[in-house]
């Protein structure tokens, strides 16, 4: 006689699937996050700017610096990348939280940043949160939460202080 299977016990079997499954999506994203942002770090930004859809939308703070406002589409988010990189800035994952289905994802995710001197004095440091929307692996829309906002604009003046000018809308790449 065959032997049934307990309801509970694949049920349980599947939570513990899925479960798993959570686990290793959220530890998959995290590499590779952690990946691009070694290059952002080193000054490449390509693989970061992949991740993002072509119509996507990131939300930076308003305020008065180059970084401010709404960057719509790939084009001015990579100009908004150059402008990172040409600032020195540098980043680190401290923690990320994920959401959703891998069609629609919601990413939270805590960032570090900091910028130094030519001398190597730090001259900007924040912590930022990014919630980021996804739809099949691809960002289409991420907002910067800063803890302090004026801090940016401070780092902004002394960038140009130090000669490092915006980029340009409408320069190449």
């Amino acid at each position: 006689m065959p032997r049934r299977s307990n309801p509970l016990t694949l049920l349980a079997a599947g939570a513990l699937g899925a479960a798993a499954g959570r686990r290793l999506l959220a530890r998959a994203i995290l590499l590779k996050l952690r990946r691009d942002l070694r290059a952002l770090n080193a000054g490449d930004y390509r693989s970061l700017l992949a991740s993002f859809a072509d119509d996507a939308v990131l939300v930076f703070n308003d305020g008065e610096h180059r970084w401010a406002g709404e960057h719509h589409g790939k084009q001015a988010i990579e100009r908004f990348f150059r402008d990172f990189v040409a600032a020195g800035l540098t980043g680190e994952i401290v923690d990320l939280f994920v959401d959703g289905a891998p069609w629609r994802l919601s990413l939270l995710i805590r960032f570090d940043d900091e910028a130094r001197g030519p001398d190597g004095e730090l001259i900007y440091s924040n912590r930022t949160l990014l919630l980021a929307r996804s739809r099949w692996g691809k960002i289409v829309r991420q907002e910067d939460y800063y803890a302090d906002t004026v801090r940016i604009g401070e780092l902004d003046a002394k960038l140009s202080e130090l000669g490092v000018a915006p980029v340009a809308v409408g320069s190449p790449a």
